[in-house]
């Protein structure tokens, strides 16, 4: 049995793991769907930075005495992922980034996002007076599941907390994923087209190769029965 901890994207709760989950746990795991601090529903967003998400993960797998431990991250959840796993020691055996960034130690996701979009996103954060991006429909409708239903559209921009904005500013602090001595995977979905950059090059960051899946963005939510067989492949 191995113990997958899922660790959700920007915006995203635990929520967008639970169909997977559901299917890890029916296929004999141990599976926990994650909120990072101050992306529950109706929280406060203001002052989080990246390492306290950092801090929850490890602080999940410590607390839990959990070994054989599978870090799976969507999308931003690459990020405290990239933080957390040098500190689990021999407790963490297989990261699996599914549409996933892969940090770069001293850069913040603003970053190494390309120029247009870092500036759009550092403005949001200045604007808000919480220092967080508010979530929209067309967030969801133009980047997260462009052709998806619309009530399924609609449901998940609702589901939607805003991201505080010391995620996406504070660089990255960690050990090389590549370097840990576990297995790594890379799922990329095959319709995916709201990274920032090509999924290859996040998954060629850690030496991968990507693992071509079933659906887009949010396949985990639209294709659950394809992305947990990926994972459990």
């Amino acid at each position: 049995m191995k113990n997958y901890l899922c660790v959700p994207g920007a915006w995203h709760g635990a929520w967008s793991w639970a169909p997977v989950a559901q299917r890890l746990r029916a296929a004999g795991h141990h599976a926990i769907t994650l909120t990072m601090p101050g992306l529950g529903d109706g929280d406060d967003p203001r002052g989080h930075r990246l390492r306290d998400a950092v801090d929850h993960i490890v602080r999940v797998v410590e607390e839990r005495d959990l070994t054989d431990v599978v870090l799976l991250c969507h999308s931003w959840g690459g990020y405290p992922v990239f933080g957390a796993a040098g500190r689990l020691g021999d407790r963490l055996a297989e990261i699996v980034y599914y549409n996933a960034h892969t940090a770069v130690a001293g850069k913040s996701m603003i970053d190494n996002d390309p120029p247009e979009s870092a500036a759009f996103l550092r403005g949001l954060i200045e604007q808000s007076s919480v220092r967080a991006i508010e979530p929209s429909l067309d967030f969801v409708t133009q980047i997260f599941m462009p052709g998806a239903a619309p009530e399924l559209q609609r449901l998940v921009a609702d589901l939607l907390t805003p991201m505080p904005g010391g995620y996406f500013l504070d660089p990255a602090e960690g050990t090389d994923p590549a370097t840990l001595g576990v297995s790594l995977r890379y799922l990329l979905g095959e319709d995916d087209d709201a990274l920032p950059h090509p999924g290859a090059e996040f998954a060629a960051r850690v030496g991968l190769t990507p693992i071509i899946v079933a659906g887009g963005h949010e396949g985990m939510l639209t294709h659950p029965d394809e992305i947990a067989k990926a994972i459990l492949a």
